[in-house]
């Protein structure tokens, strides 16, 4: 059978952060950690993939160790 439909590729995008509040996050923002002491953070995007990179260490954490388990949405707060 001939597909006269055909499904077209999706890009691909970044995910969509959420603070623990349920504020967007985007790259750029100033956020405060709730792990890792990382303390007051600037969120920064590398490809598709978003880091949490701290102002007084300057060490580097992905998003994905930041998720909380109950809520999906990250440890951090918004400043």
């Amino acid at each position: 059978m001939i597909k006269f439909f055909k499904k077209k590729p999706k890009e691909k995008q970044p995910p969509q952060l959420m603070d623990i509040d349920g504020m967007p996050i985007e790259a750029g923002d100033q956020v405060f950690s709730q792990r890792y002491d990382l303390g007051q953070c600037t969120v920064e995007l590398e490809g598709l993939e978003f880091f949490y990179v701290s102002q007084h260490s300057e060490k580097k954490v992905s998003y994905v160790k930041m998720i909380d388990a109950i809520t999906g949405h990250q440890k951090v707060k918004k400043v």
